[in-house]
């Protein structure tokens, strides 16, 4: 029971010292008594808390890093494709400044009057052409020169008989 209940039930003036020190002791040792219960609930709870927050730490450390893998991984593609699309652009930019460049020479060496490598195939062409053309007359110059001396060669011994 409460001092206030007792003083409140009873006749006794409830500012008597005698009876204070007795109460003031009592409610010190419910006091004392109330805080070991925390303490030990505390103690009980606190490594059930304990182990709860471990085991919420590791679920929560998983998640951050399947979380960074993934933004890892999308990030590298889109790097990757980044990457893929400049070179392609430079990619690009160097043909057209090689193509540039090619036109600007052949230009130069025409003015220089340097045939192209199209004017340098087509004399190639005509010129296997003409050697085709001589080589067809000169067989038939050497078949026109052995035909003739076969046949003087049979009259004249025809003619000796």
């Amino acid at each position: 029971m409460t001092y206030l209940k007792e003083c409140a039930m009873s006749t006794k003036n409830p500012f008597d010292p005698a009876h204070m020190t007795d109460n003031v002791k009592e409610q010190a040792q419910q006091i004392w008594l109330a805080g070991l219960g925390a303490f030990s609930k505390a103690q009980q709870e606190g490594t059930k808390a304990f182990e709860k927050l471990v085991t919420d730490g590791i679920t929560m450390q998983r998640k951050v890093q399947q979380t960074a893998s993934e933004k890892l991984a999308e990030a590298t593609e889109k790097a990757s494709l980044a990457a893929h699309h400049l070179n392609e652009r430079a990619t690009g930019q160097w043909d057209k400044l090689e193509n540039i460049f090619e036109e600007r020479v052949a230009k130069a060496l025409h003015r220089m009057g340097m045939p192209s490598a199209q004017d340098i195939h087509a004399l190639e062409a005509r010129i296997a052409a003409l050697e085709a053309q001589m080589a067809v007359k000169q067989s038939a110059t050497v078949a026109r020169k052995t035909k003739p001396a076969a046949t003087t060669k049979t009259k004249s011994a025809t003619v000796k008989k």
